[in-house]
Parts: structure tokens; sequence; C-alpha cells
């Protein structure tokens, strides 16, 4: 027989992954509460990236529920406009008064939290929760595999806010991981010669959207404007050196948590700049999906495990032939 103790305590558990020096699927993690100005989010897809995959390897000390790259429903909000809305969120958690929040740049608040990354339970559970600060509605035209890809999408998009392109700029993307595609399609629908650099045959094959070109062999590519490193790998800025002319610029991606000892030199000798990439806004990804709804998100989806298969999605997720594992909820 199941007591009425035993029912309420139910109701306030969840499904979780959670990473705590080790990867765990849990059925019975504590529901989070909302408080005044958040929501709480009932997830249906998260996405598996480079970064959850780096948190297991010890990069920045996470411990708590992975995951933040999501599209979900609000479920609990003060406001009860947002109930109900299908939403994706940004993922960083500011403090809405220091200097860089007032300067609009909360991305760079000293004491924000980060969703599934900072002290912040991510998205791998049944429910998550954030700021109605950082939910963006989802239209009813684009679909959820489409809309998972959010996040990423407006990673990528930062580039365009970071770097004034007129279209005639030779870029190179160093990296045929998701966001090294993504990149690559981001950047096309500015400029005409985007070259992506690989490893893979049939992740460039998924790549060729919009006149981008696709190799495995790069060193024909030599002298570009601006690199974009997406290797997920501690060799890649050092790749990205050689491919970029005398005072071009290198965008890094990349966040790993390996270290290797990397000659700098070349920076100095051929006056380089080096711009480090990060998060972007979400309006700026959504509006790039709506303008290009031909864009071809759907195709980088390698595999899709329910949340209680997460230790097998993540092993996939590793491979070299992986580019997007989703969790359904």
């Amino acid at each position: 027989m199941i007591s009425i103790l035993d029912l309420e305590k139910s109701s306030r558990m969840m499904r979780a992954v959670v990473w705590d020096r080790q990867l765990r699927f849990l059925s019975n993690y504590p529901v989070p509460g909302v408080q005044p100005g958040w929501a709480r989010i009932r997830v249906k897809t998260a996405g598996i990236c480079r970064t959850d995959l780096e948190l297991t390897k010890g990069y920045l000390g996470f411990s708590g529920v992975l995951g933040h790259e999501f599209i979900g429903t609000v479920e609990s909000c003060e406001d009860i406009r947002w109930i109900g809305k299908r939403v994706a969120g940004e993922i960083n958690v500011a403090c809405g008064h220091c200097s860089w929040c007032l300067k609009g740049q909360g991305r760079h608040c000293p004491g924000r939290t980060t969703l599934g990354i900072d002290r912040l339970d991510g998205c791998m559970a049944d429910y998550c929760i954030l700021p109605v600060s950082n939910l963006i509605e989802i239209p009813a035209g684009i679909s959820d595999d489409r809309a998972v890809f959010i996040e990423p999408l407006s990673a990528a998009c930062e580039i365009l806010e970071q770097l004034s392109l007129n279209g005639s700029q030779r870029i190179v993307v160093l990296g045929d991981g998701r966001l090294g595609i993504l990149c690559a399609w981001v950047l096309s629908t500015v400029v005409s010669d985007v070259t992506l650099i690989g490893h893979h045959p049939e992740k460039l094959a998924l790549s060729a959207w919009n006149g981008i070109n696709t190799t495995r062999d790069g060193k024909y590519y030599s002298g570009a404007d601006v690199v974009v490193e997406a290797t997920g790998s501690a060799t890649g800025l050092a790749q990205a050196m050689t491919l970029c002319r005398p005072r071009g610029i290198i965008v890094l991606k990349s966040t790993i948590a390996v270290s290797a000892a990397v000659n700098l030199s070349p920076i100095v000798i051929h006056e380089l700049t080096v711009l480090g990439s990060r998060c972007g806004r979400f309006h700026h990804g959504l509006t790039l999906m709506e303008e290009h709804p031909d864009m071809p998100l759907e195709s980088l989806i390698t595999n899709r495990f329910p949340i209680e298969g997460a230790p097998e999605a993540f092993h996939q997720a590793a491979r070299n032939s992986a580019i997007k594992i989703l969790l359904d909820l």
C-alpha cells in the first residue's frame, strides 16, 4: 500500500542526469522550487554538447544536474502569461545590478551562475528553473528538433556580433563537430568564401549547405582573414595560427578541460588578433532559424535516447562520429 507520505514524496522527485565525480541517472532527484521572478520548465528534449562532455572530465569542477540545451514548457511561474508556453532559455543567470549587467552584458557578470555548468542545476531532468528574463518563446512554426539547437546556433551567431564582416573576407572554420558546422553555416549567410576543415567525410557531407567549401586537407587554405577554431582539441589554436594571414583574426570557440603547451610566438610575429567567443543572444539564433528555414539543423541529430539511457547517450556523444545526441524526456 502507498501511503499519503509516499505520494507527497514522489511528487517532489524527478528523473535527472547528475555528475558528481561519476555520471549517474537518478529517478529520485528533488524537483526544484520556484522563487519570484523565476519559472519552472518541464523539459521535453535536451541536447548533449561538447561542454557537457568536458564537465565530466573535470572542467570547472561542476557537480549537479548536467545540461544547458533544451526545449520545454513553462509549468510554474508567478507571471501566469508564461504558463504553458514552449520555451528555450539563455543559460547565464546574472545579478542584474553590477556594472556589467547595467551595460547589458550579464553574460560577463562576475556573480553569474550558468545552467548546468556553474552552480545551477541544468536541464537534463524532468524540470529545470530559470529567471523569466532568460526565457524565449518558440514560435509554433519551429519544431522541437530545430528549437533544441537554439543555444549552439546563437553561440555561432555571436561571431557576427563580435566581428564586422563586409562579405569579402576569406574564412576558415576548423572542426566538423556540431559547433564548427553551425559556425560555418552562420558565417555563410554573410560571407561567400567559407571553408570548413574537418576529419570525417560523413560530417563534411552533412555540412554542405549554402555554398560552403568542405575539405579534410587544410594545407591549401593558409592566408585566411578569419579562422574560427572549433575543434574541441588542445591543438586547435596551433593549427589556427598556421592558417591565419598576418594581422588576421582567430576566433576561439573551444572550451576544453585538458591543457597543452602552445607556442604563441606566431601571434606576436604575425600580429594576429585572438578573439574569445562564447554565448550568443537567443533572439539572434531564433531570427536566423526563421530567415533560413532550409538550414538543415535536424540532419545534425545523430541519435536520441530516453533520459534513462543517459550513460549510453554520453558514451555515444563522445565518439568522433557523433554530431548531436538528444535526450527525450
